[in-house]
C-alpha cells in the first residue's frame, strides 16, 4: 500500500487543516472518501484525484495503515453527514444548526469551524453512498460504525421528526455496514418516544423473562462500553456514553415496571 499525506499549500486555512487532521487519517485518504475530500478541501491527496477522474477510486485505498484512526472516523462522519442532510431533498437550517453545535461540542471552536467548511463543500457534491459506506465498512470496526449510525439519527431528529427519506437512508447505510437488525433497531429506539422501546433498546421483547432482561443488559453494557471507541479519542467516548446511558435507563425503567430487584 502506498502512503498518503495531505498537502495544504493554498492558504492558512489549508495549513491548519493539515495540522489538525493530516496525522490522524489512514484509509480515509483513499478510495471514494479520499476523492470527495480531495475536491472538498481543494488539495491533493496522493493519487486520489487521478483515481476520481478515471473512476478507479472505489476499490483502491492508499494508506499506510488500515486500522481506523480518529481522523478516519471524523472524515467519514462529515461525508455521511452531508448525505444525511440532503436525504429529504433540502438542507434544513435546524439540521445545520444541530451539526454546528455538535461539532463545536465535540471538536472545539477551531476544529469545528474547519470541519463545517469541509462539510459545506461536500454538500455541493454528488457521490455514490454505496461506495462510501462500503469503504467505511471494510476498514472501520463495528463499535465505530454503530456510533456513526447513532450520530446520523441525531441529525435526522434535529427538527423533532425523522422523515421517511432520512430513515430509509440510515437503514441503507446500516445495511451496507452489515449491522444486524437488532443493533439497528436498538439505536433507532433511542430516538423514539414509546414505552415499549425500552425493550427494543435492550434488543429483547416484552415477553422476555426477568433473567433474560438482566442478561440482555449485561451483554449490551459490555458491547456498548465507551472504551470500545477509545481509539477514536475522548470526544467519541463521550458520544458513546450517551447510548451507554440510554441502555441503563431502559434497564432501570423495565426493572421499575416489573418490580425487579
Amino acid at each position: 500500500m502506498k502512503k498518503c499525506c495531505l498537502i495544504f499549500a493554498k492558504n492558512n486555512f489549508m495549513g491548519f487543516l493539515g495540522k489538525i487532521i493530516g496525522g490522524g487519517i489512514g484509509w480515509a485518504l483513499g478510495g471514494p472518501l479520499g476523492a470527495i475530500l480531495g475536491v472538498a478541501i481543494g488539495s491533493i491527496v496522493d493519487n486520489v484525484k487521478n483515481n476520481m477522474a478515471s473512476g478507479n477510486g472505489t476499490e483502491t485505498v492508499y494508506a499506510d495503515k488500515t486500522q481506523t484512526q480518529q481522523g478516519d472516523f471524523e472524515m467519514s462522519l462529515i461525508v455521511l453527514t452531508a448525505a444525511m442532510m440532503k436525504a429529504d431533498g433540502a438542507v434544513m437550517k435546524s439540521e445545520l444548526d444541530f451539526v454546528k453545535k455538535w461539532f463545536l461540542q465535540q471538536f472545539g471552536a477551531e476544529k469545528a469551524e474547519a470541519y463545517i467548511k469541509i462539510l459545506k463543500n461536500v454538500l455541493k457534491q454528488e457521490y455514490n453512498i454505496y461506495e462510501v459506506a462500503n469503504q467505511i465498512n471494510r476498514y472501520m470496526d463495528k463499535a465505530s460504525k454503530l456510533l456513526l449510525l447513532q450520530y446520523l439519527f441525531g441529525i435526522a431528529s434535529a427538527d423533532k421528526s425523522i422523515s421517511k427519506a432520512e430513515l430509509d437512508l440510515i437503514e441503507v447505510i446500516a445495511t451496507y455496514f452489515r449491522i444486524s437488525t437488532q443493533d439497528y433497531n436498538s439505536i433507532k429506539a433511542m430516538f423514539l418516544d414509546k414505552n415499549d422501546d425500552y425493550y427494543t433498546i435492550l434488543e429483547i421483547t416484552p415477553d422476555a423473562s426477568d433473567e433474560d432482561v438482566k442478561k440482555a443488559y449485561r451483554r449490551l453494557a459490555v458491547k456498548n462500553h465507551p472504551d470500545k471507541v477509545a481509539h477514536l479519542g475522548e470526544n467519541a467516548q463521550k458520544e458513546a456514553q450517551a447510548k451507554f446511558q440510554k441502555i441503563k435507563e431502559a434497564y432501570d425503567k423495565i426493572k421499575l415496571e416489573r418490580g425487579m430487584k
